[in-house]
């Protein structure tokens, strides 16, 4: 049970980095989606919603690493 817990809380913010990379990539093309007035404006949240999940599931992997001393001397506490 604690492991699809654990999978959850990894594929919510994959799927968010997902989203992200999508609409970064329509901008590049040129196609608008509905909820952005601007090209840029879609690109800025593509952006963050990329950066966001990716830095969550990178976090989440280092923390459980950290916890379980797989990581280099100088990240340990």
């Amino acid at each position: 049970m604690i492991r699809l817990v654990a999978l959850l809380i990894l594929v919510i913010p994959g799927i968010l980095a997902m989203l992200g990379i999508k609409l970064m990539r329509d901008m590049l093309f040129g196609i608008l989606q509905s909820p952005f007035p601007f090209l840029w404006l879609q690109f800025i949240v593509g952006l963050l919603l990329f950066l966001g999940g990716l830095g969550f599931i990178g976090g989440f992997l280092f923390r459980r690493d950290q916890r379980n001393n797989k990581v280099q001397d100088r990240f340990k506490k």
